[in-house]
């Protein structure tokens, strides 16, 4: 035990109060929430945590149901998340298998051998030419005695764990993602609409300048103005119909599919309309929703472990190592009790003149730490502000779009009055074109308004981290038109509370996981389902207690500094969390 007094950095007291293993035992960093949302007096905003995990059928659009499922279904950068998963999954077990004997292996030959006999003693020599048949077995055993092998594998189940993580935050991003195309879709669409409209009620307005023309009753310059305004409305349609397009073909890739026109699959529909309110819980709770934190979280952790199997390196590696088998010159008696061989015995290897390099190495990985702690710390702050930011613009959207409806309601009756008073010869025709222009951007803001409500509700769904849950559902399961789960045929319902997700048909030509291991086939991925590397239950997360002040980033420690089993010296003290078996799921 001496060794941990002159070579390393952890003392004897933390090796054994860390299950003999040298380096810092992992403990979770604060985090920096606020205790309330900036707009919590809103009444719109309501503090209660209400499950969001299929929270775009608060839209009550069975058409933004559908993609959503066949998105999960058939998205192929939620499929390369699993894999990825399933890569990271294979790696643990890698690190897992390091923990036993790292040297297992059978070793046979034959070879006939000449001895010279024109060296110094060949006299002694007394069968020059012989032949020699053996075989055994070889094993070569590290032991654990400082814990580098399973601090590695502690890095290796937080990394899995981080993987998980990032499924559930490509899932976030693509549900997210999917609701925001389709909404603006409908924004365009209904835009389009709108323009439209206004050309016909242009080209009338045109044929009356003309028709007053043709009688004498007021200048050239009437019609040219009114031919202008009508030309310059419809160059909005080819620009809106280029949106439309863009927004389609962003849905197909989204649906795994090549592009093609969505408009008969989609039919015609407004804009979703939002509810006015919604739950989001305190800030505390996005520790536990956001996948995205607990993936930076989770890769703390993997890289608090990697400092203990860095400062494992300063002590001896010890070992034990044996050979037994048979040798012998003839084959009939290469398994008789004479012809056994073998040998057995520890052994060490410490790399004595080598401690620049390990201390450096060490020094690495701490600073990489810290630097991994703050990132978690950013992305903490990163989610309130989004959450703030999707609530402020639901909130105030819902302002501009009642103001705009005023306004456009006001705008569409000016213009009527302004036709007739023009027919009547009451006012010329520049007071008509300035209020067909300003009905068309009234119009055009309108809808552009209504879509940011449903946009902005959104924004506060995918920054409170909804939606992953879903792959928690048993495969098979769908979900309808109203959001409901629906067992398949034949199996009973799910229990009060949880969740379906739709499963539709396997997308072709999708490569299946490669083999774990030489002979054991790995299980194809279906479609849409998580590998099974991630069908384990949601993580649960101890709520955060309220914002407590960060102190001012400290200078890097030296090496030895925050690794005597405590956390690193930029943290506050919390209390110890273990890490989570991961490994049985």
């Amino acid at each position: 035990m001496l060794l941990l007094g002159f070579s390393g950095c952890t003392s004897f007291r933390d090796y054994v109060s860390n299950g003999l293993k040298v380096g810092p035992n992992y403990q979770k960093p604060c985090a920096p929430v606020a205790q309330d949302w900036i707009d919590k007096d809103d009444i719109r905003i309501r503090d209660q945590a209400e499950d969001i995990s299929t929270w775009w059928t608060v839209f009550g659009d069975p058409v933004l149901n559908r993609l959503v499922a066949q998105a999960y279904s058939q998205n192929l950068t939620l499929r390369e998340a699993g894999f990825r998963v399933l890569q990271v999954r294979a790696l643990r077990n890698i690190a897992v298998g390091e923990f036993f004997p790292q040297q297992q292996d059978m070793f046979g030959g034959y070879s006939r051998n000449a001895i010279s006999k024109s060296v110094a003693n060949s006299s002694f020599i007394p069968d020059r030419f012989y032949g020699q048949w053996e075989g055994g077995f070889n094993l070569a055993w590290e032991l654990d005695f400082w814990g580098r092998y399973r601090r590695a594998i502690e890095a290796a189940d937080a990394d899995l764990d981080a993987s998980v993580e990032n499924y559930d935050d490509v899932l976030v991003t693509l549900v997210a993602d999917m609701a925001q195309n389709y909404v603006q879709l409908r924004v365009l669409q209904q835009q389009l609409a709108l323009v439209k409209a206004n050309v016909e009620l242009q080209r009338q307005t045109l044929e009356l300048a003309e028709a007053r023309f043709r009688g004498g009753q007021t200048s050239e310059l009437d019609v040219d103005q009114a031919r202008s305004n009508l030309a310059q409305t419809e160059s909005l349609v080819p620009q809106i119909e280029i949106q439309i397009r863009q927004s389609n073909n962003a849905i197909c890739v989204l649906l795994g599919i090549p592009p093609a026109d969505l408009a008969a699959m989609l039919g015609p529909a407004p804009i979703p309309t939002a509810p006015i309110s919604v739950a989001v819980g305190i800030p505390a709770d996005l520790l536990a929703r956001r996948p995205d934190i607990r993936r930076a979280e989770r890769e703390v952790s993997a890289q608090c472990a990697r400092v203990g199997v860095a400062e494992a390196e300063l002590y001896p590696h010890i070992a034990v190592t044996g050979t037994i088998g048979v040798a012998a010159e003839n084959t009939n008696n290469l398994f008789g009790g004479n012809s056994m061989v073998g040998a057995i015995g520890p052994s060490f290897q410490w790399n004595i003149l080598n401690y620049g390099r390990l201390l450096n190495n060490i020094r690495y990985h701490d600073a990489r730490l810290q630097s991994t702690i703050l990132l978690y710390q950013s992305t903490v702050l990163s989610a309130g502000a989004e959450v703030e930011n999707g609530l402020i613009a639901f909130l105030k959207s819902q302002q501009e779009a009642q103001a705009l409806a005023v306004s456009v309601d006001a705008a569409d009756k000016a213009v009527r009055i302004a036709i007739v008073q023009y027919k009547g010869g009451i006012v010329d025709f520049n007071r008509v074109a300035l209020l067909e222009q300003n009905l068309v951007q009234q119009q055009d803001s309108l809808a552009q308004s209504r879509g940011n409500i449903a946009q902005g509700l959104v924004a506060v769904y995918r920054a409170l981290g909804g939606g992953w849950q879903i792959r928690l559902a048993p495969p098979g399961y769908v979900v309808g038109a109203d959001g409901a789960a629906t067992p398949p045929e034949g199996v009973p319902a799910p229990p009060q509370g949880h969740e379906g997700v739709p499963l539709p048909a396997p997308l072709p030509n999708l490569p299946a996981p490669t083999p774990n291991a030489p002979g054991v086939p790995a299980p194809p991925l279906p479609a849409g389902a998580a590998p099974a590397a991630i069908q384990r239950p949601a993580p649960t997360v101890a709520p955060t207690a309220a914002y407590v002040p960060l102190p001012p980033p400290a200078p890097l420690a030296p090496v030895g500094a925050g690794m005597s089993g405590q956390a690193p010296a930029i943290l506050p003290p919390v209390a110890a969390r273990p890490l989570p078996p991961s490994h049985v799921w």
